[in-house]
């Protein structure tokens, strides 16, 4: 579980939008979020991690959800459950509880002779 390059981009970007977020709109820095999580989703898969990719896209449904979803027991459910569904998915992915999709095995080659 060591920490890669995408990881510290991940770090310095959370700590800009909380920095971002004392001066900012909540809603707005919800779509900022959003948008860098896409980014990272789109990095992760790029760099062969498909469950981390779906890890930072669980996080993108939990950054709309803060937009769309305005309060109440709806919000609470689509938040923490976005949540915790990537938190899930990046902590079984690391820990390499997941099969592995990406690596799949080349099927067997067709002999062409056989006329």
């Amino acid at each position: 579980m060591a920490l890669d390059r995408i990881d510290a981009a991940a770090i310095v970007g959370f700590v800009a939008l909380i920095a971002a977020s004392t001066v900012l709109e909540g809603v707005l820095v919800a779509a900022a979020l959003g948008g860098f999580a896409l980014s990272l989703a789109s990095w992760r898969l790029y760099g062969g991690r498909p469950w981390e990719a779906l890890a930072w896209l669980a996080w993108v449904g939990a950054a709309v959800s803060i937009v769309v979803v305005p309060g109440g027991a709806p919000f609470v459910v689509a938040f923490f459950g976005c949540l915790l569904g990537g938190l899930g998915l990046l902590l079984a992915a690391r820990l390499e509880w997941l099969p592995s999709i990406w690596d799949a095995t080349e099927p067997a080659e067709v002999d062409e002779r056989a006329d």
